[in-house]
């Protein structure tokens, strides 16, 4: 050595390799013969048969603390799949071996060969020593062919092993070439985001994230089968925690696979046999991957601070309107007793309010008394009961108020009148009609419990699939967007949801009220309040399960369903539909839009429409004989306007919308049934609308408010609505191209901003229909039109 100084190891061992080699060995090494020292970087060609084989041993020192990665690449021109060239690779903890041609098998057992083959060598783990160790790779060359094949080698060592934190690193892949690195987290990093992005949607690619340990699994018949992975087409992303890596660091392995089918491409058209080798040299793909920080735990607690306060600041302003609301009234209340008191009438008698004011004879309300000798004394509200009876009990069925023998007579004579009145359908018992619509009531609770469970049950097992198996194509999430917290895979998409809990129970709470002052007034013996109409009674049952906060596609058909119930109901309040019927008409549309998306909605659409065009009559089957009898009535017979021209006009809504759906085959059934029920729904509330105010009855500030507040939010929600995330529809690697960053505090994306932004438009949109006839309630029943 130069200057006398002492070799080193490195030296020594090279020394003894080239020695090892200049003795005589078989030709090109035997399988007990010594290696051929080899160098990085040098393209080394030869040829091997059953009787000779070639070694060759490469040697390199490694520094304290240093990560150092080999990538060998072989290639063979043979293509002969009897007798291919097999390569060992030996390291100081590991054998990794393959085979030229690789072979890959996709569908209909087609196989896919590939020629050049690179793969990169696991690292072995720092060493703890404070000097440099050598070490030595060596890598066999073998065939049991009888013949020479050529071959070519080529071993490299990687200078860009290491990612960096928000620095993109650019790599080309292929299925026989595949590409992984290492990255570590920094000391002020508890969560990145693993983004990976490529200017082509093909070849199908899979990314994965799997813990220092070797061999890695980077082929593609074994990546699933360790870590956390996605397949892609043009990006993905994966949130990887520090927690979840006890070395904190792990591999970012990249795998390109054999087709596209599992990306929704296209396959080869041929089915059996090898495919071509122009299909094979087509699957390279340029990818980019940037690790970024993902948020810290102050970013949770101001996201759900947000929430919380958000909802919240709904119940301040509820205080704040019941409490001006309250004043008013006490004002108004002082007043009306002096007014009363001045008048000499502060004393209520026990007749009913309304038979004392009208002319002897006149019939308004419920039936007073009975004059057969056959019939019942149906009880007037303000009697109530008798004493020890239950209100509620089941034994009170609706045929104990209904046999007096005079109902069959003022039905003929409501029938004769032309113009019908609230009196004129609000001849049942309170407790009748309370009976019946507590019905919606019980079997709404029924049904989201029993709608609840399971999909509470198949959300924990598919998060425990995906926790165990690490498939994240299972969900799909807005992964650009997605926030785990403990077990949950995206905690702000839940999150975002608490807004349809909060605001739900603040509506019950408003209802609860009204019912109680309700309830008060009639045990004052208020006049009006006898006579008002029952919104709040009736509006418990319609919308208990707007607290339920997974509001999918099957709730908002009851939500519009029952809406329309609703406006229906508080004109006709003796004569709306049956609980039974109702829901029995949701269940028969749910199934439909069921067999829709799973089978399909080309052959299901027209039949669903039309079978949706009877059940936004809520299970009335004489819709149809009922409009041709106004449209004869009113256009024909009178020859005159007709009275209800919106509701003739939205008549045939259904029934166009059955005969759109039979031509142009809507491609989300599910959502083009939502989109006949909810414009049904808005048809029926503007037709509501514009009659009321037709009949001279007038909005009073809160209802208009609502209506404003409503349209304005819905159009705002509506907009995030439509800006689509993911798509169940297609596969998960198309569904992640929409995938899009956070739009609101670095937590919430644009679905969880509709949710947000629903969530209030729903609880408006339930306001209106409470207060919407609030003007009403200083209106005697006979002086309220129906329509």
């Amino acid at each position: 050595m130069a200057g006398g100084e002492p070799p080193t190891p490195g030296a020594l061992l090279c020394a003894l390799l080239w020695a090892a080699a200049a003795a005589p060995t078989p030709l090109g090494g035997g399988p007990g013969g010594s290696p051929a020292p080899g160098a990085f970087g040098r393209l080394y060609r030869g040829a091997v048969n059953i009787s000779a084989e070639r070694l060759y041993a490469f040697a390199y020192s490694r520094q304290p603390g240093q990560v150092d990665a080999v990538r060998v690449y072989v290639n063979s021109s043979s293509e002969n799949l009897q007798y291919p060239v097999l390569f060992v690779v030996r390291q100081q903890k590991g054998v990794l071996s393959w085979q030229v041609p690789l072979i890959f098998r996709g569908l209909y057992q087609r196989t896919y060969n590939y020629q050049e083959v690179s793969r990169t060598l696991c690292p072995s783990e720092p060493a703890s020593e404070t000097g440099p160790s050598e070490q030595i790779i060596f890598v066999d060359v073998a065939s049991m062919a009888p013949f020479n094949i050529a071959y070519e080698l080529l071993v490299t060592r990687l200078e860009n092993f290491q990612l960096e934190t928000n620095k993109p690193f650019n790599f080309t892949a292929s299925p026989s070439q595949p590409q992984y690195f290492l990255y570590k987290f920094p000391q002020d990093v508890d969560s990145v985001i693993i983004k990976v992005v490529s200017d082509a949607v093909y070849p199908c690619s899979v990314v994965s994230v799997q813990d220092i340990v070797c061999p890695v699994y980077d082929l593609d018949h074994n990546v699933e089968f360790n870590g956390v992975y996605q397949s892609m087409t043009k990006q993905a992303a994966i949130t990887v925690q520090r927690k979840d890596f006890p070395g904190e660091q792990f591999f970012v392995v990249f795998v390109i696979k054999p087709e596209d089918y599992a990306c929704g491409g296209s396959v080869p058209s041929s089915i059996h046999g090898n495919v071509n080798r122009t299909w094979n040299l087509q699957r390279t793909k340029n990818l980019q991957v940037t690790i970024v920080p993902s948020i810290n735990r102050s970013v949770y607690i101001q996201a759900m601070f947000f929430s919380f306060l958000s909802f919240l600041s709904f119940y301040l302003g509820s205080v704040i309107v019941a409490f001006v609301h309250y004043i008013s009234s006490d004002v108004e209340l002082t007043g009306s007793f002096g007014s009363v008191l001045v008048a000499g009438s502060g004393i209520m008698t026990s007749s009913h309010p309304i038979t004392s004011s009208t002319p002897e004879g006149s019939s308004y309300g419920a039936i007073g008394t009975s004059s057969s000798s056959g019939g019942r004394q149906l009880s007037s509200p303000e009697r109530g009961p008798p004493a020890g009876s239950d209100t509620d009990s089941s034994v009170e069925e609706e045929s104990d108020f209904d046999t007096m023998p005079e109902i069959e007579s003022d039905k003929n004579v409501i029938r004769t009148k032309v113009f019908l009145y609230l009196s004129d359908l609000s001849r049942k018992d309170r407790r009748i009609v309370s009976k019946k619509y507590k019905i919606y009531f019980w079997n709404i609770i029924t049904i989201a419990v029993f709608y609840a469970l399971p999909v509470i049950q198949l959300v924990i097992t598919y998060q425990t699939v995906v926790n165990v198996t690490g498939n994240q194509d299972i969900c799909y999430y807005n992964f650009l967007c997605a926030h785990p917290l403990g077990v949950l895979s995206a905690f702000n998409n839940i999150l975002s949801n608490v807004g349809h809990t909060l605001l739900g129970f603040l509506f019950l709470l408003i209802v609860l009220r009204r019912d109680i002052l309700h309830r008060r007034a009639m045990e004052m013996k208020d006049i009006y309040t006898l006579v008002g109409n029952m919104v709040v009674l009736l509006a418990v049952p319609a919308f208990t399960f707007y607290c339920v906060p997974s509001v999918d596609t099957s709730f908002m058909y009851m939500i519009a369903g029952l809406c329309m119930l609703k406006l229906y109901q508080t004109r006709h309040p003796d004569i709306n539909a049956s609980a039974y019927s109702a829901y029995a008409s949701f269940a028969v549309v749910i199934c439909l839009a069921v067999l829709g998306v799973v089978w399909g909605c080309q052959p299901l659409s027209p039949v669903g429409t039309l079978d949706l065009t009877l059940s936004s009559s809520l299970a009335d089957l004489g819709i149809f004989r009922r409009a041709a009898m106004v449209l004869y009535t009113d256009c024909i017979q009178q020859c005159s306007r007709p009275m209800y021209m919106l509701s003739n006009v939205s008549s045939p809504f259904s029934p166009l919308s059955a005969i759109f759906g039979l031509v142009y085959r809507p491609r989300d059934f599910a959502s083009y049934i939502l989109g006949i029920f909810i414009c049904n729904l808005l048809l029926y509330l503007a037709f509501y609308i514009i009659m009321k105010l037709r009949s001279s009855e007038k909005l009073l500030p809160i209802p208009l408010f609502c209506i404003v507040a409503t349209a304005v939010v819905w159009a705002a929600a509506l907009y995030f609505f439509f800006q689509t995330l993911s798509s169940w529809e297609e596969t998960p690697a198309e569904s992640r191209e929409k995938n899009r960053p956070c739009i609101l505090l670095g937590f919430f994306d644009d679905h969880d901003v509709w949710h947000f932004l629903s969530a209030a438009a729903l609880f408006f949109s339930f306001l209106v229909l409470l207060t919407l006839d609030d003007d009403l309630d200083t209106v005697r029943r006979d002086k309220i039109p129906v329509f």
